[in-house]
């Protein structure tokens, strides 16, 4: 009888020692659990992966995906299954990975799995990540991370899709949401200015509006009720905060160039 392909769940956290106890009780499926800490914790979060998950290592956050393939590097499982500590797999879904990594008819190297968000208290149906559908699932040794702040998997081989979604409590309040906003925005900012990339008047100017309106009018955002009010209005304004953070950056930049 052949064996059955062995699955290595992978989380890296941050000061998630509300959200970590949850998602690894929705991990019981898996055969093993990695998490990759960031050094830079400052609550229990270490401590609760090192009594409960397999493997925990703590590591200095450079970028999203250098953490992200410390914890693949360090799994031994056929398949890796990434999840964010605020994200739960439920049965369904532990079923139907379970399934697809077992069909060996298939010949898929990953798997494409829906998001469903509830944002700040509320599930979302129109301008959440509803149409979400990332690569969480792949054979480890056929993909890695790649992109410093929105990253993904660079696969060699076939995706396919899962049905049945995670379940994603992201945004539970609105400090959460201002703390987000101004973590993400910073490190977008610095991979930008990394890049090489111009400062352009219509990033600041019109990119904003147009943020706002594709969410809230192209997707009735408004169908979210006032919480998608909220949510479409400040994905508008962090489109904005980031290109001033990258503008002070170059600015910055600038500066010590003409002191030198």
């Amino acid at each position: 009888m052949a064996r059955r392909p062995r699955i290595s769940a992978l989380i890296i956290a941050r000061d998630e020692a509300k959200n970590l106890p949850g998602c690894l009780a929705s991990l019981g499926w898996a055969d093993e659990v990695v998490v990759v800490v960031d050094a830079a914790s400052r609550d229990r979060t270490y401590q609760i992966a090192r009594h409960r998950v397999d493997r925990v290592l703590l590591r200095p956050f450079d970028d999203f995906a250098s953490q992200r393939n410390a914890a693949l590097d360090a799994a031994s499982g056929d398949w890796v299954f990434a999840i964010d500590a605020d994200e739960r797999a439920t049965p369904a879904l532990a079923a139907q990975v379970r399934a697809a990594v077992a069909d060996r008819r298939s010949g898929h190297a990953g798997y494409r799995v829906p998001i469903r968000s509830e944002i700040l208290g509320r599930p979302f149906g129109y301008s959440g990540t509803q149409d979400d559908r990332p690569l969480r699932l792949f054979r480890r040794g056929r993909g890695r991370w790649v992109g410093a702040v929105h990253e993904t998997v660079a696969l060699r081989g076939t995706i396919g899709d899962l049905s049945e979604p995670l379940r994603h409590r992201t945004i539970p309040n609105m400090n959460v949401f201002l703390y987000k906003l101004n973590k993400y925005t910073s490190l977008e900012a610095i991979e930008f200015a990394r890049q090489g990339r111009p400062v352009r008047p219509w990033d600041l100017t019109l990119r904003p509006f147009w943020t706002f309106a594709k969410l809230y009018v192209a997707k009735q955002g408004y169908r979210d009720g006032p919480e998608g009010l909220v949510f479409c209005a400040l994905s508008g304004v962090s489109v904005a905060v980031r290109h001033w953070k990258h503008r002070e950056l170059i600015r910055r930049a600038e500066a010590r160039r003409r002191a030198a």
